[in-house]
C-alpha cells in the first residue's frame, strides 16, 4: 500500500432533504482540491455518503407515508444526480446505514468500552406530553442559555456556538406540534469526553489547522469538556447498542461513515481498511457549525479506538446570496438543481472557487458580481484568449504547432502550491494574472499584421500561444474539468495532468477550434410567490359573532399554538359547521385589527359564484405546514396587499399554485362544498 495515499472527506449531507447552493460550497471546494492533488500524481480517494440515522429521518418519513429506508434510498439517487450535475466526482459515494458502518460502530464502541471510557447514568431530558415522545436535538427549540439567540436547536446555537443540553434551552418548545414540554428522566451511555483534554490539546497544536480553528477549539478545552450522551431513545432511526434498548446518536455513526465508504472504496475489506486509513493522510473538509464534533467528539473517538486522527481539518464559513442569509421568501435559498436553470454549474465552480480561502470566511454568491467575473474573467480573459489563438491557428496554418519561441513561459509552481495549500482564490487570481500576460503577449505581437510581412515568426507566436492554451487547460482542471476537457479534445490531446505544463507541442496538429463560453445575461432569481406564504393547519375551538361587524366571526383556533382570527363566514356557514374543522390559515400575515378585535391571520377559502367554501385537512395535525412542490415556507410577516399579489385557484377542484397542488405531510387539501374553479382568498 502507498504510504503516501490521502484520504480527503467532505461532511456527509443529511438524507432528510435537498442539496443546496449553500452545500454547494464544500462539495465543490472538497472536489476542487481532491482533483489538483491527483493531478499532482498523489494517491487520492475522495470519500463521502449519506448520513441516514436520526429521529428527524424517522419522523419525515411517518409525515410522507414511507419508512425511513425508502427515505434514504431516494435520498441517495437525488444527492448523487446534483452532486454529478456540478461534476463534482468521489471515489466513494456511500451510506451510514451499511453492513460496513454498523460493523465499525459497534467494533469503535467495544473498544471504547474495554477502555472503561463508557458509562451509564440517569439523566433528565426534553420529553413532549403530546407526541408521547423523548424530544431529540433537532425537535426542540428555544433561546440559546449563553447569548439568548431565540429559535436555536437543542443542541447547539448557531449564533455563538455553544453547545448545550436540550433541557439547557430557555422557553423550549416542540417543534412536531409546538406545545411546551417537560423534563423526564432516562438511563443513557456517555463517552468520557472530560478525561480527554491532554488528547486533544495535542491534536491541536500538532496538526496543519486553521490558526482561527484551534483558537475556537482551545477555548471549549479550556473552559472543561463535559462527557457526551452517545445513546437514544426510541422511536428511533439508526444502529441498536449491543446489550441496550437504546440507539446510537448519530454524531457517533456519522463520521465512522468516512471510514466505512472508504471502506466500500475497498470493496469491504474492514482489515484492509483500517490498516490503509491508519496510513494514509486523512484531509476533512466541513462547514464552521459542525466544527464542534469533528474537532472535539470526533478525535478523541478515533484517539482511543486505535483509528488514525485526520491530519487536517479545513473548516469553510457558511454561504450567503447578495449579502444577506439564503432566503426561501426572496427565492435565494435555492436547490443545486434550481440553479442550474439560471447557469452553467461551471461557472458557480469557478465562483466559488475565486471567493475560497484557507478561512472560515463567509462566502458571499453577489449575482451581479457573479455575472460580472463570469463574463469579464472567463470569457473576456481566458475563454476569448483560447478561442482567438486556436481558431487564428487553424485558419492560418491548418492547426499545425511548430516551436514556440521565448518570452511566453509562465511559472505554474506557485499556482500549484495555492492547490495544495487550500487557497483557491489565489490559485484563480493567479490563472488570470498568466492568461492576462498571454492576452498582452497576442496583442503586443499582433499575428494579424506579422502574417502579412513574416509568416513564420507569426506561426510561432501562434504555437507560444497554443502552448499556453494548454497549460491553462490543464491549470484550470480542477475547477472547471469539462470546460479543460474540452479545450484538450480542441487541443487534439488526451487527458494532461500537472506532469504536462509548459511541456512542447511541436509538430502537433489541432482539431476544429469551437466557442466554449459567450457572456451570459445576468443573474436573477425568480421568485416563487408562495414562498412568501407560511400556510398553516389550525382546529377551530370556538366562533363567536364579532361584536361590531355583521358579517364577521371571531375565531379561536389551535395552530400548534393559540391564535385569534377575524373571517367573513358568517353568510356562509352557521357556527357549529366551523367548530371543530381542521382549516388552512395564512399564519404570517401581518396582525391587524378589523372592527375594533385583533386578527392574526387569515382563513383561507376558495369562491366560485355565489358559492364560497373553507378549505381543510382530515388528518394532519393543528400546526403542520402546508405546501407546494417547490416551495418553502416564509417565517416573516407580510402585509395583506402582498397576499393578494399571489394567484391561488382551485382547478377541478383541487387547491393550486401555478397548477401545483396543496400538500399536508402527502395529504391533499380539499375544498369544503362543490367547487370545481374558483379563486381562494
Amino acid at each position: 500500500m502507498d504510504k503516501n495515499q490521502i484520504i480527503i472527506t467532505s461532511a456527509l449531507p443529511y438524507a432528510n432533504g435537498s442539496i443546496h447552493i449553500g452545500h454547494l460550497v464544500e462539495y465543490i471546494q472538497t472536489d476542487i482540491i481532491a482533483r489538483a492533488l491527483k493531478l499532482a500524481g498523489e494517491d487520492v480517494v475522495f470519500c463521502c455518503a449519506d448520513d441516514t440515522h436520526g429521529a428527524p429521518i424517522q419522523i419525515k418519513a411517518q409525515q410522507l407515508g414511507i419508512t425511513p429506508k425508502e427515505l434514504i434510498d431516494k435520498s441517495s439517487v437525488e444527492h448523487q444526480e446534483d452532486f454529478a450535475s456540478y461534476n463534482i466526482k468521489f471515489d466513494s459515494y456511500y451510506s451510514t446505514d451499511s453492513k460496513e458502518n454498523k460493523f465499525l460502530v459497534n467494533s469503535v464502541y467495544k473498544r471504547l468500552k474495554d477502555k472503561d471510557l463508557i458509562y451509564e447514568k440517569e439523566i433528565e431530558l426534553t420529553y413532549c406530553e403530546n407526541c408521547e415522545r423523548f424530544l431529540p436535538d433537532r425537535f426542540v427549540k428555544g433561546s440559546c442559555p449563553k447569548c439568548e439567540a431565540q429559535d436555536q436547536y437543542g443542541d447547539v446555537c448557531e449564533k455563538c456556538n455553544q453547545t448545550y443540553e436540550t433541557v439547557d434551552l430557555v422557553k423550549p418548545y416542540c417543534t412536531i406540534c409546538k406545545s411546551t414540554p417537560i423534563r423526564k428522566n432516562s438511563n443513557h451511555l456517555f463517552f468520557k469526553l472530560s478525561t480527554q483534554a491532554d488528547i486533544l490539546r495535542k491534536f491541536l497544536t500538532e496538526n496543519n489547522l486553521q490558526k482561527e480553528v484551534v483558537n475556537q477549539i482551545m477555548n471549549w478545552v479550556d473552559e472543561g469538556l463535559k462527557d457526551w450522551c452517545i445513546s437514544r431513545d426510541a422511536p428511533y432511526f439508526g444502529f441498536k447498542i449491543p446489550d441496550s434498548d437504546k440507539y446510537f446518536y448519530v454524531w457517533l455513526d456519522a463520521p465512522i461513515g468516512y471510514i466505512s465508504s472508504f471502506t466500500n472504496f475497498l470493496g469491504g475489506d474492514l482489515d484492509k481498511a483500517e490498516k490503509e486509513w491508519n496510513n494514509s493522510k486523512i484531509i476533512h473538509v466541513i462547514g464552521k457549525d459542525i466544527m464542534y464534533f469533528h474537532l472535539l467528539f470526533w478525535p478523541a473517538v478515533l484517539a482511543n479506538s486505535e483509528f488514525k486522527l485526520p491530519d487536517e481539518i479545513l473548516v469553510h464559513g457558511f454561504l450567503t446570496v447578495n449579502g444577506e442569509k439564503m432566503s426561501k421568501s426572496r427565492g435565494t435559498f435555492l436547490t443545486a438543481k434550481e440553479f442550474l436553470d439560471y447557469a452553467d454549474p461551471e461557472l458557480l465552480r469557478f465562483y466559488y472557487a475565486a471567493n475560497l480561502s484557507r478561512t472560515m470566511t463567509d462566502i458571499n454568491l453577489d449575482l451581479v458580481d457573479f455575472t460580472n467575473r463570469a463574463n469579464n474573467e472567463l470569457v473576456s480573459n481566458i475563454a476569448n484568449f483560447m478561442f482567438r489563438t486556436l481558431s487564428f491557428l487553424k485558419k492560418n496554418y491548418d492547426g499545425k504547432i511548430i516551436e514556440s519561441e521565448p518570452g511566453l513561459s509562465p511559472d505554474f509552481s506557485e499556482t500549484i502550491n495555492f492547490y495544495k495549500t487550500y487557497e483557491l482564490r489565489k490559485a484563480v487570481n493567479s490563472i488570470l494574472a498568466i492568461s492576462s500576460e498571454g492576452n498582452k503577449y497576442f496583442q503586443e505581437k499582433q499575428p494579424w499584421d506579422l502574417i502579412k510581412t513574416d509568416k513564420e515568426a507569426a506561426h510561432r507566436v501562434l504555437s507560444t500561444c497554443t502552448r499556453l492554451v494548454k497549460d491553462l487547460a490543464i491549470i484550470l482542471k480542477p475547477i472547471m474539468p469539462v470546460f479543460a476537457a474540452n479545450i484538450e479534445k480542441q487541443l487534439n490531446l488526451g487527458n494532461q495532468n500537472f506532469k504536462d505544463l509548459e511541456s512542447d507541442l511541436n509538430g502537433h496538429q489541432i482539431n476544429q477550434p469551437q466557442i466554449l463560453y459567450r457572456k451570459i445575461e445576468e443573474v436573477k432569481i425568480k421568485e416563487n410567490k408562495f414562498s412568501k406564504l407560511n400556510l398553516k393547519v389550525a382546529e377551530i375551538k370556538d366562533v363567536s359573532n364579532h361584536p361590531d361587524a355583521e358579517k364577521l366571526y371571531v375565531i379561536k383556533l389551535d395552530m400548534g399554538e393559540e391564535r385569534q382570527i377575524v373571517a367573513g363566514m358568517k353568510p356562509h356557514y352557521p357556527k357549529e359547521d366551523l367548530v371543530g374543522k381542521k382549516i388552512i390559515v395564512v399564519s404570517n400575515l401581518e396582525p391587524v385589527n378589523l372592527r375594533g378585535v385583533k386578527s392574526a391571520g387569515m382563513m383561507m377559502a376558495a369562491s366560485e359564484g355565489e358559492k364560497v367554501g373553507f378549505l381543510y385537512v382530515e388528518n394532519a395535525k393543528p400546526g403542520d405546514q402546508v405546501l407546494v412542490d417547490g416551495a418553502n415556507p416564509n417565517p416573516d410577516q407580510i402585509k395583506f396587499k402582498e397576499f393578494q399579489d399571489i394567484e391561488l385557484l382551485v382547478k377541478d377542484k383541487v387547491p393550486s399554485f401555478e397548477g401545483k397542488p396543496f400538500k399536508v405531510n402527502g395529504e391533499s387539501v380539499k375544498v369544503d362544498k362543490d367547487i370545481i374553479n374558483g379563486k381562494i382568498s
